[in-house]
C-alpha cells in the first residue's frame, strides 16, 4: 500500500477509536467550583515532610484509614485485605483480621467491635479475637452495596457508611483508585450514605445524590454528621437530629483537593485527608461529556489522575481551617486522613504508601 494511504488509512483508525469506542463512562455536565489554590487558609507548607514513617511488613501497602485501638495501638487496614495491629513505637505489626476484601474505613463502637467499610465485601464488623462477619452488602430494598467507603459510629448505635459509588464497584472495576476515577470522570451523583440499624437489622439510604460520598464522621454532639464529597470538593453536615433528620449543609463547598476521610478527634475537631490537589484538566472538562468520553479512550498514563502531594487539614465542626499541613514534594503523598495518637503525635494515612506518616 502506498504509504501515504497508509497513514491516512491509521489515521481514520486513530480518529474512529477516539470518537467512537465504547467506553464505560456516561459523562454528565457539572459545574466545578472555583479552585481556592494553595493561598488564604490553604497556603502552601512543608509541615508534613517533617514526618516520620512507620513501615509496613514487607509486601503491603494502602493503609487507607489509622484508628486507635482500646490498648492505645494503631490499626489499618491495608490493600491486601488484612487489618493490622501496629505499635506507634517500634512499628512491630500483628494480624487482627484478614476481610478477604479491601478494608477502608475502620471504626470501634463502645464494646471493642471494629466496624470496617470494604468496598469488595460491604459493612463488616471484626471481633477482638479477629473474628469477621459480612453485617450488610445490601440495602434493604434489595440495592447492592459495590463501594463501601467510610464508617462512623453513631451514640444510638446506628451505624452510617459510605457507598461512594453505585456505577463503578471497586471489585468489579480493578480496584478502589481505578473505581474512584471513573466514577469522577462520569460525575453522575450517583454515590450516597446509608445507615445501618442494629436494633432493626435494616440499610436504609440516608443521604443520596452525591459525587462519590467519602469521609464520614459524627459530631462530638452526635446531632450531626460530616460527609465528604470527593467529586464536588465539599464536605456537607447532615443533621442527625429528630427534628431535622438528614437536611443538609455546605460547610466547605471549595476545597483545594479531592477531600477523602474525615476522622473526629477527642477535642470535636476532624482531620481530612486530601488525597491528591484539584486537576485543572478534569475541571476544564466539566461541561464536556463528549471530550470526557474521548479522554477516557485514551491510555491511563494521558488521562487525569492523583497528583503526588501529601495534603491534611483539621477543621471545626463549622468548617473553619485549624490547620493545613501539606509536602509538595510527595515523598509521603495520595493522603487519605489522619489520627491523633494518645501520646500527642499524629499518623497520618495513605491511599498507596508502604509506611504510615508520624509527627
Amino acid at each position: 500500500m502506498n504509504p501515504v494511504k497508509l497513514l491516512f488509512a491509521l489515521v481514520l483508525v486513530l480518529m474512529g477509536y477516539l470518537l467512537l469506542w465504547p467506553v464505560e463512562v456516561d459523562p454528565k455536565v457539572w459545574i466545578p467550583s472555583t479552585n481556592p489554590g494553595f493561598t488564604g487558609p490553604y497556603d502552601s507548607n512543608e509541615a508534613l515532610a517533617e514526618a516520620t514513617y512507620l513501615d509496613l511488613p514487607d509486601g503491603e501497602f494502602g493503609p487507607e484509614d489509622i484508628t486507635v485501638g482500646p490498648a492505645g495501638q494503631l490499626v489499618a487496614g491495608v490493600n491486601s485485605g488484612k487489618i493490622l495491629t501496629i505499635d506507634p513505637d517500634s512499628g512491630e505489626a500483628t494480624l487482627l483480621a484478614d476481610t478477604g476484601g479491601h478494608p477502608l474505613g475502620l471504626e470501634f463502637d463502645s464494646t471493642g467491635i471494629l466496624w470496617v467499610a470494604d468496598p469488595y465485601k460491604g459493612l463488616l464488623k471484626v471481633s477482638p479475637l479477629g473474628e469477621v462477619t459480612i453485617v450488610t452488602n445490601e440495602t434493604s430494598d434489595g440495592s447492592p452495596i459495590l463501594y463501601a467507603d467510610d464508617v462512623d459510629i453513631a451514640s444510638d448505635g446506628r451505624v452510617y457508611f459510605s457507598d461512594a459509588s453505585t456505577r463503578f464497584g471497586a471489585e468489579q472495576y480493578g480496584g478502589t483508585l481505578e473505581a474512584s476515577l471513573l466514577d469522577l470522570m462520569e460525575h453522575s451523583d450517583n454515590a450516597r450514605v446509608l445507615v445501618y440499624d442494629p436494633q432493626t437489622t435494616r440499610t436504609e439510604i440516608f443521604a443520596d445524590g452525591l459525587t462519590f460520598a467519602n469521609g464520614v464522621a459524627v459530631t462530638a454532639d452526635g446531632k450531626g454528621l460530616l460527609v465528604s464529597e470527593t467529586g464536588n470538593y465539599a464536605i456537607h453536615r447532615y443533621s442527625l437530629a429528630a427534628d431535622s433528620y438528614g437536611e443538609r449543609t455546605t460547610i466547605i463547598d471549595a476545597l483545594p483537593g479531592f477531600p477523602d476521610n474525615i476522622n473526629r478527634m477527642p477535642d470535636g475537631s476532624f482531620w481530612i485527608g486530601l488525597v491528591s490537589p484539584r486537576s485543572d484538566s478534569l475541571d476544564a472538562l466539566a461541561g464536556s461529556p463528549f471530550l470526557r468520553r474521548v479522554v477516557s479512550r485514551l491510555p491511563a498514563r494521558l488521562q487525569p489522575a492523583p497528583q503526588r502531594y501529601g495534603f491534611i487539614i483539621r477543621i471545626n465542626e463549622a468548617g473553619d481551617i485549624l490547620a493545613n499541613l501539606q509536602d509538595p514534594s510527595g515523598s509521603y503523598a495520595t493522603t487519605t486522613g489522619a489520627m491523633d495518637l494518645p501520646d500527642g503525635r499524629v499518623a497520618v494515612s495513605s491511599l498507596t504508601e508502604s509506611r504510615i506518616a508520624l509527627f
